[in-house]
């Protein structure tokens, strides 16, 4: 019975690792799919403005990401905030300019609160992964 149990796990865990990385790989390709599109119309500009180098930028911290998840199977959280700071960053310098003057100062602050509370929580992750480590880096026994 026993071995039973233990194939039906060496199965399901067999099935879940190919779905995660056939997952991995179709995520990677559309971020250097997507980067590559934007990169191609920048090229055809003849020029990169602030926005389309922002925007490379979040595909190389999305690709970064990846990357490490890929290498050590854990979620980098911090990655997501940097990502979240970038993109609100990006939508600060551009899209804000566009909106009416009426709504222009409540949304730059409402943006740059959270640019503040992102920091923060990416300052808090980072403290205390220096100061008590990570769960994953402690050894059990």
């Amino acid at each position: 019975m026993q071995k039973r149990s233990e194939k039906i796990e060496k199965m399901g865990t067999l099935m879940v690792d190919s779905f995660h990385y056939l997952a991995l790989f179709v995520i990677g390709a559309t971020v250097v799919w997507s980067a590559f599109y934007e990169y191609m119309h920048m090229m055809e500009k003849g020029y990169a403005a602030l926005k389309d180098i922002l925007l490379l930028f979040i595909y190389l911290e999305l690709g970064a990401m990846i990357g490490i998840y890929f290498k050590t199977q854990r979620l980098p959280v911090q990655f997501l905030i940097i990502i979240a700071i970038t993109a609100l960053s990006r939508h600060l310098v551009i899209d804000v300019q566009k909106v009416s003057d009426d709504f222009y100062l409540h949304l730059l602050l409402s943006i740059s609160g959270a640019i503040v509370l992102l920091s923060g929580a990416l300052w808090l992750l980072s403290y205390t992964t220096h100061k008590y480590g990570r769960p994953e880096d402690r050894h059990v026994k």
